[in-house]
């Protein structure tokens, strides 16, 4: 399709008999093979997006940045100065940094585009007489489309039916209240998008309710899509955690600007250097101590966690999350999907009589019997439990079909495990409906605990209800085969709870007035009740591991649920969460609670039983105020606050709504909680692998400025390196070796500490202990190195001998340094070389690049290198190697003086 804006048709003001002709539709949807040829002329429902940035862009990037414009400044007075040779070089170190980089870019580009691709929404719509979930981008123009709470539209619609449906448009109208919507509403074309009953645009998120509407445009013909194309070149903001560390590079870069400038005046004054020689030093000093390499670096340590992460299920939305989960304290959980497998097994039913059967089968698929007295019971033959049977079937917003020797299903986990009983007991939807069509429902939502259905009877119009055990009892007054008892029936559903199951109760009673499709029905009342339900939803492989893991890593875990406070606490039990009563608070006792009170209970209570969406807001921002870092994980659209407020928010992938995925910065593929673990594990190594990288490049630039500290203030004649050779060390050896660290695995042991705190500085006490230590050790040895090697009077030859000897010592103390930076409190000696190839095949290649350079005519020419006599190589591996046990050393104080572990 054109990605022009175009005129938009007044769908709101036509009558639905012309919209269905205009479009050659029907309210029963689309035939797939219609779908494919409309999909075909009118393309993917997709919005308009910015291209892709071109190549040549990125690359021109590379070079809008203060410290490209210092080393271009330097090639310049190079070229003034009739030094041609350090211009040519900084020419090339300028290049080689502009393809890295773009590099980089490049490949950071195609993974944003290819996680649009995973993060794409679904949407329900009605093909070949069936309802199926398909890929929103495959919604063509005259599909049918169903819609409920959590639910992002995913195009325009003209609403053909709706229950207390409410939209949020305020992407598109900036109305921050949710719009109700009313089909039937007569519109005219001048009516505003604001004011659009009739209408479901794309974009909008269903806050209430259901509905079912004809999509009327898709893709940049929606007036989203229009908009967007406004809009499509508007830049994003850079993560916080970039902002900060650009921040923290600038101040690095100030305070070495600053000592560089003054070694550089005192050279002038006191070490009687020449001006131009000493402008050229100094930038060349300033280059080497600042961490340029730094940014590119973490983006990539950044980018390979993101891609660990998404390989082991965990979807990042935006690239600071990858820390930030392995920084926190808390993780505030949902039950259902996340704690357990969302695949409810109807497993047992209890009766007002007492009577009591039993269901076999596991998941959705009806594959099982229904046992009354261990015995198959026949279909049909027992009344009450047909009764209570129908009342699941009808009140059902669910569908289960047999297709391709395979079941299939969509909608909510509770009402197809209802479906799954219901063919066991012989009824299948399509039978019910037949013999009961519906006239009108009140969906279920979080603050009712119920659903009811309202269906053509013999008798006129009966309401079918299901819900919370306590609050379809309170709208009962009697039974379907007793004395209706409320206080016996909670305890019974009591004790069904405290066995681990989901309580249902079903109810069911009949309208003595007429019923409309139109406006929804006042909650029912006087009904009969049919009997409970006990559904069960096992724990999911691996969560408690999971949580024994958090545990053990220093992260609590809360379990928030809309559940009843006994199903809570058994599966609480099996998680080892918590082991009685005392642990469990409803949400009946939160209210009132002040937020002093709210954050004690926080921290001391795991286990939050029916809990009101409102309170699970409350709940992690009481968190927060008491210091906890929290990660929140959601599925509806309830949830989506609290995804919000949380530090991070995690979404589920499968089951979870699109406004929830919205509010997340990271999304659970599998629903399971076990990934969180992994992701706060990876979130974890990303961050050692930043750290690792600071170091490396605070400390060699630090040492390069002792060594030429202690040339100039000792009134050594000679500058110990070129500044060519500080640029080689800095941007190429030294370069290559950062991004490789970037890649270094997991070195062990990570879940077992306990989380960092979220206001801890990046440059901390370890670090500046081991900076300094390195600089004043690489920094001595290399300025009594060149001491050595320079005799008195030494000629010009020999002082270009000595700096070569310098420059090959300083090429092996990176080389083994390295080492000593992939862990701050392990010896080097217990990491094996070979479980980091990437790091290993990047020292190997920076050496090997010294070496060419050391051997051939043009390195020879730029750097005034050349080869040493094998008798001196040993002599400046063992100076080199000296930095090893220094560190060594100096992690067994650290450890002892923390008492880590070694």
């Amino acid at each position: 399709m054109s990605q022009q804006k175009q005129p938009l048709a007044a769908w709101h003001a036509m009558g639905l008999a012309d919209v269905l002709s205009r479009l050659n539709a029907s309210e029963r949807g689309l035939s797939e093979d219609e779908a494919r040829l409309r999909l075909s002329k009118y393309g993917p429902n997709r919005l308009p997006q910015k291209p892709p940035t071109a190549l040549w862009q990125i690359v021109l990037r590379q070079f809008a940045s203060p410290l490209i414009y210092i080393l271009a400044l330097a090639a310049i007075v190079s070229v003034a100065i009739g030094d041609v040779k350090d211009a040519a070089f900084i020419a090339g170190v300028l290049v080689l940094n502009a393809v890295i980089g773009a590099w980089q870019e490049w490949k950071a580009e195609k993974s944003s585009h290819a996680l649009r691709k995973l993060l794409q929404i679904r949407a329900s719509v009605h093909r070949d007489e069936e309802v199926r979930e398909i890929c929103a981008e495959d919604v063509v123009p005259g599909d049918v489309i169903w819609l409920e709470s959590g639910n992002r539209a995913p195009a325009d619609l003209r609403l053909l039916s709706a229950h207390g449906f409410e939209a949020d448009e305020s992407l598109l109208t900036g109305e921050s209240m949710p719009v109700p919507k009313d089909p039937t509403w007569p519109a005219t074309e001048t009516t505003p998008v604001a004011d659009r009953q009739n209408m479901a645009y794309a974009g909008s998120i269903v806050t209430r309710g259901r509905a079912k509407g004809l999509v009327i445009a898709t893709g940049a013909a929606t007036s989203v899509g229009q908009l967007a194309l406004d809009v499509m070149g508007e830049g994003g903001g850079k993560p916080p955690l970039l902002v900060r560390m650009e921040r923290f590079t600038r101040v690095i870069a100030i305070a070495v600007l600053a000592a560089a400038v003054t070694i550089g005046v005192l050279g002038v004054t006191l070490g009687g250097y020449s001006i131009s020689e000493m402008f050229m030093f100094t930038i060349a000093m300033a280059v080497s101590a600042i961490p340029e390499g730094l940014p590119v670096a973490m983006t990539v340590a950044l980018a390979i966690a993101t891609s660990r992460m998404a390989r082991r299920g965990l979807i990042v939305r935006r690239l600071t999350a990858v820390e930030g989960l392995g920084s926190c304290t808390l993780i505030a959980t949902d039950k259902t999907g996340t704690l357990t497998c969302n695949e409810l097994t109807v497993r047992e039913v209890q009766l007002p009589d007492g009577g009591v059967f039993q269901v076999t089968g596991e998941g959705f698929a009806p594959l099982g019997e229904v046992l009354f007295q261990e015995k198959p019971i026949e279909p049909g033959k027992h009344a009450p439990l047909q009764w209570l049977t129908r009342a699941g079937i009808l009140c059902n917003e669910a569908d289960l079909h047999h297709r391709h020797e395979e079941w299939v299903w969509r909608g909510d986990a509770v009402d197809v495990a209802f479906l799954s009983f219901a063919h066991k007991s012989g009824w299948t939807q399509e039978l019910a409906l037949d013999l009961h069509p519906q006239v009108n429902q009140i969906p279920f939502e979080p603050e009712h605990q119920f659903a009811a259905s309202y269906h053509t009877s013999e008798g006129g119009v009966s309401v079918f209800v299901k819900g919370g055990p306590e609050r379809v009892l309170g709208m009962c007054t009697e039974s379907s085969s007793t004395d209706f008892d409320r206080v016996e029936l909670e305890e019974c559903a009591t004790r069904m709870a405290a066995r681990g199951y989901r309580v249902l109760a079903l109810a069911d009673g009949d309208l003595n007035e007429p019923m409309t499709p139109e406006g929804l029905p006042p909650a029912p009342a006087n009904l009969r009740f049919l009997g409970f339900v006990g559904m069960i939803d096992p724990l999911r492989t691996g969560v408690k591991d999971a949580v024994r893991d958090c545990n053990a890593a220093g992260v609590a875990v809360s379990m928030i649920t809309g559940d009843h406070q006994v199903t809570a606490l058994a599966i609480a039990r099996n998680l080892g969460l918590a082991s009685d009563e005392s642990q469990v608070m409803t949400g009946a006792e939160l209210q009132g609670k002040s937020p002093e009170e709210l954050g004690e209970i926080v921290g001391r209570i795991r286990v939050f039983a029916r809990v009101a969406p409102r309170q699970k807001l409350q709940i992690v921002e009481a968190a927060r105020r008491a210091g906890q870092f929290v990660a929140v994980t959601g599925d509806g659209v309830n949830d989506a606050p609290a995804l919000r407020v949380a530090n991070i928010g995690v979404a589920m992938g499968k089951s979870g709504t699109d406004v929830a995925r919205e509010a997340a910065e990271l999304v659970i593929s599998d629903d399971n909680f076990a990934t969180i673990v992994a992701g706060i594990e990876e979130g974890r190594v990303a961050y050692d692998n930043i750290r690792k990288v600071i170091y490396l490049l605070i400390s060699t630039g630090a040492a390069e400025l002792v060594l030429m500290a202690l040339a100039i203030t000792t009134g050594m004649p000679y500058l110990p390196l070129l500044p060519v050779q500080i640029l080689w060390l800095n941007l190429v050896t030294n370069g290559i070796q950062d991004v490789a660290l970037a890649f270094e695995p997991n070195e062990g042991g990570v879940l077992k500490r306990k989380p960092r705190s979220p206001g801890e500085r990046i440059f901390d006490q370890l670090m500046i202990e081991r900076t300094l230590v390195a600089a004043i050790v690489i920094g001595g040895i290399g300025f009594l190195t060149f001491r050595w090697f320079l005799p008195d009077g030494a000629s010009d030859a020999e002082v270009a001998s000595a700096r070569n000897a310098l420059l090959l010592l300083m090429v092996l103390f990176e080389n083994i340094h390295i080492g000593n930076c992939r862990s701050e409190t392990k010896s080097a000696l217990l990491l094996s070389p070979l479980r980091s190839p990437i790091l290993l095949a990047g020292t190997i290649t920076a050496f090997l690049i010294h070496l060419a350079a050391m051997h051939t005519p043009l390195g020879q020419m730029l750097l005034g290198a050349e080869p040493i006599p094998l008798r001196n190589w040993g002599v400046l591996f063992l100076l080199a190697f000296t930095i090893f046990p220094v560190m060594e050393l100096h992690k067994w104080s650290w450890n002892m003086r923390h008492r880590n572990p070694a």
